[in-house]
């Protein structure tokens, strides 16, 4: 939940998302995530350098984490928007255009479905 409100972050990161986002923007600058809904590389957040990835009326900004835009398509967020997305790291390789690739590590999404009381608290807000 925010500080100033009752209503609940759609996206969210861990430690380890975050220190993979520090080391990737003293690399590349300025970042930014998309999560689309398609098969292969496009169910994976990826990873962009800050205006590479370009979006549209078709996306829904979910969020910032540590001052990143996280964007997903809009026909994504339909079905997801009653979860919280939560930002990960895992071994391995990830979309083969998202930056974290050189890393030896992936991006990964996590969820939680939101109780009630946060469903209310996103409707009332005009998040859903």
């Amino acid at each position: 939940m925010t500080k100033t409100t009752n209503t609940p972050l759609q996206v969210i990161a861990t430690p380890a998302a975050i220190t993979l986002m520090e080391t990737l923007k003293a690399k590349y600058g300025e970042l930014m995530f998309h999560q689309s809904g398609g098969c292969c590389d496009g169910s994976s957040p990826m990873c962009y350098p800050r205006g590479e990835f370009l979006t549209g009326d078709s996306d829904v900004l979910l969020g910032e984490l540590e001052g990143t835009p996280f964007y997903m398509s809009r026909p994504q967020f339909e079905y997801w928007k009653h979860t919280q997305l939560i930002l990960d790291v895992v071994p391995g390789r990830g979309g083969m255009f998202s930056l974290e690739g050189p890393e030896g590590v992936r991006f990964l999404i996590r969820s939680r479905v939101f109780q009630d009381e946060e469903i209310g608290a996103l409707r009332e807000a005009g998040r859903i």
